[in-house]
């Protein structure tokens, strides 16, 4: 069972890597790292919560674009629906990630494949960050 303070701690990560993932600005990175710093016995949920709230604001960004209507594709999007949504393995790069989520939306790319491919690239970027606090 957590105390108050590990489950504010968890909540509040949560929210700044949900929050991260969409156009706000934020820096879960920055939230994961205190929080590991003063918690590290909670890596574990640490990781997983950090990585299924961003990977969440991805997706949030995913169904806002694919509910845009479809017009024609900007030539700018052509490289991603020629790689398709492996591209998403890169969803978690500071200002390209959230044009990345937003262009698999509009281009109607399979949102099974860009959970996944966002899931895993989030997920290792923030498992390098656990591992460095450790």
């Amino acid at each position: 069972m957590l105390d108050a303070g590990a489950s504010a701690g968890l909540g509040g990560l949560f929210l700044s890597a949900f929050l991260s993932a969409t156009l706000l600005p934020g820096s879960s990175e920055a939230v994961l790292a205190g929080l590991l710093a003063l918690r590290p016995e909670l890596w574990f949920p640490a990781l997983l919560l950090a990585t299924t709230g961003n990977t969440l604001g991805g997706m949030t960004t995913y169904l806002m674009a694919r509910l845009l209507p479809r017009k024609e594709v900007p030539a700018r999007l052509n490289w991603l629906e020629k790689y398709g949504s492996a591209t998403l393995l890169l969803s978690w790069v500071p200002l390209i990630g959230d044009a990345l989520c937003a262009g698999a939306g509009l281009l109607r790319l399979p949102w099974s494949a860009c959970l996944l491919w966002m899931a895993v690239g989030k997920g290792l970027r923030y498992a390098a960050i656990a591992w460095a606090m450790s």
